[in-house]
């Protein structure tokens, strides 16, 4: 596979490994030519910042330290990540201060909203095991 995107539903990003640990590999990914081209930039936060790592499972590859490799991310995860990140708190918001505004006066209601986030997050950093399952990218030697 190349650095660039290799069919419509994947981005490989080319990277060298900087640790192993047990059943996972961190991999700091190098800065990507393509990412400039790219429609999903805004989105991926790949292209933001000059060094990046990525935590990738692998339990079928052996790896060595400083080894050049690609990360494979589905499209699709990226979505997954904005709803869960963005739309749902977002919606969250949005519901208990409509609804919290015609019981309470306005500064009430917009503590309650900002409040209700708060759990949210909570649930999702205890959850954040099934996530990793769920946003898991995968590793090639290149």
């Amino acid at each position: 596979m190349t650095p660039a995107q290799s069919n419509s539903d994947v981005f490989v990003h080319s990277g060298v490994i900087s640790k192993i640990r047990g059943n996972s590999v961190i991999v700091s990914l190098k800065e990507n030519v393509h990412c400039e081209s790219c429609r999903a930039k805004g989105v991926c936060g790949v292209s933001d910042s000059g060094s990046k790592q990525i935590e990738v499972f692998n339990s079928n590859d052996s790896f060595m330290l400083n080894e050049n490799v690609n990360i494979i991310l589905k499209k699709e995860l990226g979505f997954k990540a904005v709803v869960w990140a963005y739309i749902i708190p977002f919606f969250l918001l949005f519901v208990v201060m409509i609804i919290s505004s015609k019981y309470y006066e306005e500064w009430v209601a917009g503590l309650l909203a900002l409040g209700v986030l708060i759990p949210y997050y909570f649930v999702l950093y205890f959850l954040k095991d099934s996530f990793r399952k769920v946003f898991n990218a995968s590793i090639k030697k290149t």
